[in-house]
This record gives structure tokens, C-alpha cells and sequence, in this order.
């Protein structure tokens, strides 16, 4: 059992394994290789009756805990969506744990609340979001989307939801093509998962608007009351782009709230050429985006903005005597803009990431990536047997293998998963897969935030030398 005096002593065997860790992360196996209840089974069943030092757990730290890994840093890992960090995120994770900050109210840490307002207008700035809307840090676009169906619930009720529970009749609509987190909203808000209303999608996976128009328009004539419009600005599966603009002119017709997902691609409105994507942006209630994917920050921080604080405050606020203070007209209690009392203190991340970096640094970075996922795009292309599924988008490629006169698509779907599952076992790469018109299609997303050529060029290698032992 340690104690202050003698962290400089301990702590140096830490950061010692931490920079060995992030020095050799390439001689680990991408994805983890244990089997189910392995880790588990040689973990002992009861905690130890006396104290073990730090030398012993950090041998077991490399025993038994790595190899139920899987290294999200790893330059290879292409699966998902990234879950990137930096070292600066981690510095800032050191502090954040060293000061062990509870940042509920204002008063329970100032800098805390006040430095998370400054991130939130500092990103709003560079990403060229509406000057007006408000932003809070959330733990992920999950929990984000639900406060966002959660206040669309208590406005579209006049704020009795909260008070006499949730009438049956509340509709929730979406493209084909949205995360499950927005049917799990539902659920959760009481909502239910029957009322939440799929549309379809064009062929880049994209909601067509007419579509959500006429399913507006048969709801409120069978009595439902339509509620809250989830936009996708880059789908889980494919990076699909709803038409902003178009979304939010029919939620502003039928007075339906909007809140745009922009987990993983909102990110790229750092960079200034894709600004054009988020025209209509200013009709949208709510909006998310999720540095812990791709603005190199570690897992978790994800910026939740509101167009209208005082309906999500309204929404979540309870005033218990005991957090009563005498600041609360003048500063955020972020308590009140979420689900959750205590809060971390995630605005540290940012601070220690926006500065060291630099907007053109991050940008800089951005653009390797999309240029990164190019290159293996031309690469794909300058064969015959490699079919692009959807028109690639930033820096994620949809694509399959598809040799000439193979044209059975459930053989087709096999070799695929054969080729994903021969890339994962071996260790050298981690991909992941979606279903497109029925296709089985591979995903491949450089991201990771210290990736080079060299591994997007092994990447392809590997995956032609795949094909010739699969197929």
C-alpha cells in the first residue's frame, strides 16, 4: 500500500512500461488472441488478504492482462472506429488522475467548468459551427444522442414526460443506416424501439429526404407525434452523409427536433474544405461529435452542442438543497446538461491536445489519413478484382474482393469473411466488416494517430497474400 512520499520512487517502473509499451505496440498481435474466460480463469477468485507490491502487478500486468489486448494504438488497427490517443491526451490523463477533480457544480472545481466552456467554444470556432449554440462534454455519442432524445421527449410534452411518465404515441426517425445507440435511446427514454421509424437510403447510404417527409406526413395522420430526427453526418458502417440541410428544413417545417451524429466524421470540419458538408448545420437542436475517435484525445470525451441550454437544463435540473450554491446564475453547473452528477474533468484533454498540436497540426494530420486511405484506394483499383461498394469517404474504404466470373454472392460473401478472419487471426492487422445491399463488405479506416505509409503499404500486402491462401 503506497503512499505519497513515494510516488517519484514507484512511479518511475510505470513510465518505464508505458514507453516501452507505445515503443513496441507493433510486435503485438493487433487484435487479441486469448479465448473466452481465459483472462478470467487465471486471475485468482478472491482479492489478496495482504498488499502486493508494484513489481508483482506489473508482472502480471504484462502476463495475464496484455494478452487479452487488443491495442486500439496499434498502427494497424483498422476496425470500428478509432479510439485514438496521443501522448499529450495521456499526459493530461495523469493530471486528471493525479488531481482526482469531481467537477459536478462550478464550485466543486472552477477550472473545471470553466475551462470545459473555453474547449467547447475554441473547437466551435475552428470547426465553423453556429456561433450561438452551447456545448458540453458528454462520455460518448451515445449517452449524447440520448440526452438529445431526452430533451426532444420533454419538449415535445411540454416538459410533462419527466412529471407523469411517456405517452405511446412519440415517433423518433432515422436512416437505415444510424448507429444502434439511437434505437437504444429510444428504450431508454421510454420511448420504445417500435416507435423508432428506419428510412431508407439512397445508394451512398445517405436518408432520402422525401422519403422522411412522407413518413412524417402518414405518422400524423395515424395520430403519432413525431419527436426527434437523428441525423447521420458519417454512418457507423459506411460514412453515409445525410443531407443536412434538406433534414433540417422538414424538421423546421413540422417543428420536429434535429440533432445531427456526427460521432466519428465531425472531426473533419477542422479542416476547412469540407465546411460546405455542414450547410444547414444552424437548423440542427443538437449535435455531436467524439474527439476520442479521430482528434487524438484518448476515450472518453465527446462534445455535445445545444442549440437552446435553457430546454436541457430544464430537462435534467434537480436542485436539491445540499447542492445549492450562490453562483448558479452566473456560471454552468454541467450537472444540469446530462445524465450523470459526477463528471470528470475531460477539458484537460483538450487543452493539453489543442495546444500542443495546433489547429494546422491537427489538420495536418487529418489530411495524411485521407490521403493515407487514397493511396490504398488507387491501390485496389489498379486491379480487376477488387470492387468499391460505396464511393469512399474521408479516409474509410468500403470495398470487396470479387474475382472475375465469381458472381454467386453468398460465395462471394464467404470469401470475404474467410479473407477478414485470416487478416484478424494472424495477428498483423485488425479490419472489420459491414453488410451492404447484401454484400459482405471489408471496412478499412487508417486512423491511428501515428500510422504511416509503410503500414497502409504492409496492410495491402497482407491482404494480397491473404487472397492467394484463402482463394
Amino acid at each position: 500500500m503506497l503512499k505519497p512520499p513515494q510516488f517519484s520512487k514507484e512511479v518511475k517502473p510505470i513510465i518505464e512500461w508505458m514507453d516501452n509499451y507505445m515503443k513496441n505496440i507493433e510486435s503485438y498481435p493487433v487484435r487479441s488472441q486469448s479465448k473466452p474466460r481465459e483472462i478470467f480463469d487465471s486471475i485468482p477468485d478472491k482479492m489478496p488478504e495482504q498488499s502486493e507490491s508494484m513489481q508483482s502487478i506489473i508482472s502480471d500486468l504484462d502476463e495475464k492482462i496484455i494478452p487479452g489486448i487488443t491495442h486500439w494504438q496499434h498502427p494497424n488497427f483498422y476496425a470500428y472506429f478509432p479510439c485514438s490517443s496521443s501522448v499529450e491526451s495521456i499526459f493530461a490523463e495523469m493530471v486528471m488522475a493525479t488531481m482526482g477533480v469531481q467537477g459536478m457544480l462550478w464550485e466543486t472545481s472552477p477550472a473545471a467548468a470553466e475551462l470545459e466552456e473555453k474547449m467547447l467554444d475554441w473547437l466551435k470556432v475552428a470547426m465553423n459551427l453556429p456561433s450561438t449554440w452551447k456545448g458540453v462534454i458528454q462520455d460518448s455519442a451515445s449517452s449524447s444522442t440520448l440526452v438529445a432524445i431526452l430533451t426532444a421527449r420533454e419538449v415535445k410534452t411540454n416538459f410533462e414526460a419527466n412529471k407523469k411518465g411517456v405517452p405511446n404515441n412519440l415517433r423518433i426517425y432515422c436512416s437505415d443506416q444510424v448507429h444502434s445507440s439511437i434505437e437504444k435511446g429510444a428504450k431508454i427514454a421510454g420511448i420504445g424501439s417500435d416507435n423508432v421509424v428506419k428510412i431508407k437510403t439512397n445508394d451512398q447510404m445517405a436518408i432520402i429526404p422525401a422519403e422522411l417527409e412522407k413518413a412524417i406526413n402518414d405518422d400524423l395522420a395515424h395520430g403519432y407525434v413525431p419527436c426527434c430526427v437523428v441525423g447521420a453526418f458519417g454512418t457507423t458502417g459506411t460514412m453515409g452523409m445525410d443531407p443536412v440541410k434538406a433534414v433540417g428544413e422538414i424538421c423546421k417545417k413540422f417543428d420536429i427536433w434535429y440533432h445531427v451524429d456526427a460521432a466519428y466524421a465531425g472531426t473533419a470540419l477542422l479542416l476547412p474544405e469540407y465546411h460546405w458538408m455542414a450547410e444547414g448545420m444552424e437548423l440542427a437542436d443538437s449535435y455531436v461529435f467524439n474527439p476520442h475517435k479521430w482528434m487524438f484525445t484518448n476515450f472518453d470525451c465527446s462534445c455535445y452542442y445545444v442549440k437552446d441550454t435553457e430546454v436541457l437544463k430544464k430537462t435534467f435540473e434537480i436542485m436539491p438543497e445540499y447542492l445549492k450554491t450562490n453562483t448558479t446564475e452566473e456560471i454552468n453547473n454541467y450537472r444540469d446538461w446530462g445524465i450523470p452528477l459526477g463528471r470528470r474533468f475531460r477539458s484537460l484533454k483538450l487543452w493539453f491536445v489543442m495546444r500542443s498540436y495546433g489547429l494546422e497540426g491537427m489538420q495536418g494530420k487529418l489530411r495524411n489519413d485521407i490521403a493515407l486511405n487514397t493511396d490504398f484506394v488507387n491501390k485496389l483499383k489498379a486491379r480487376n478484382d477488387f470492387e468499391i461498394i460505396v464511393k469512399p469517404m474521408f479516409n474509410i474504404t468500403c470495398f470487396r474482393y470479387k474475382p472475375q466470373g465469381f458472381d454467386n454472392i453468398e460465395e462471394l460473401n464467404q470469401l470475404n469473411k474467410a479473407i477478414k478472419d485470416h487478416i484478424n487471426d494472424s495477428g498483423k492487422a485488425y479490419i472489420t466488416h459491414t453488410m451492404i445491399d447484401d454484400k459482405y463488405t471489408l471496412r478499412f479506416l487508417p486512423s491511428a494517430t501515428y500510422i504511416e505509409k509503410r503500414h497502409v503499404d504492409d496492410f495491402y500486402e497482407l491482404l494480397v497474400t491473404t487472397i492467394l491462401v484463402v482463394h
